[in-house]
C-alpha cells in the first residue's frame, strides 16, 4: 500500500487548492481513505473521510461546507477541494488509507498514511 499527497501551496484568504491522494498498490474502492492536517503546535485534526465500500464522506465541523472530497478510482486517486480558505486552514494535510474501508476522522482508523503536502493560507 502506498499513497502519496500533493497539491498543497500558498494561497491567499478566500482562494482555494485541490489536494491529491494517489493510491498504488491496492484497490482504492475497496479501502476507506482520510484526509487529516496538523498544524504547528496544534493537535492532529479529522478533515474528510471516504467509505470504501458506497462512497459516503463525513467532514470535521471546521470545514464544512467549504471542503469536499471525492474519489477517481479508475486514477487511482482521492482529491480534496478546499475552498473558502481561511488562514486557520494552515497545515501539513496528510491522508490516509484502511483496509476494512472504514470512514473515520478520528486518526485511529488508518493503517497507513502518508507525510502530507503543506497549505498555507496568507495574505
Amino acid at each position: 500500500v502506498q499513497l502519496q499527497a500533493s497539491g498543497g501551496g500558498v494561497v491567499q484568504p478566500g482562494g482555494s487548492l485541490r489536494l491529491s491522494c494517489a493510491a498504488s498498490g491496492f484497490t482504492l474502492a475497496d479501502y476507506g481513505i482520510g484526509w487529516f492536517r496538523q498544524a504547528p503546535g496544534k493537535e492532529r485534526e479529522g478533515v474528510a473521510c471516504i467509505k470504501g465500500s458506497d462512497g459516503s464522506t463525513k467532514y470535521g465541523d471546521s470545514v464544512k461546507g467549504r471542503f469536499t472530497i471525492s474519489r477517481d478510482n479508475a486514477k487511482p486517486t482521492v482529491y480534496l477541494q478546499l475552498n473558502s480558505l481561511k488562514p486557520e486552514d494552515t497545515a501539513v494535510y496528510m491522508c490516509a488509507a484502511n483496509q476494512w474501508g472504514v470512514c473515520g476522522i478520528g486518526g485511529y482508523e488508518y493503517d497507513y498514511w502518508t507525510q502530507g503536502t503543506q497549505v498555507t493560507v496568507s495574505s
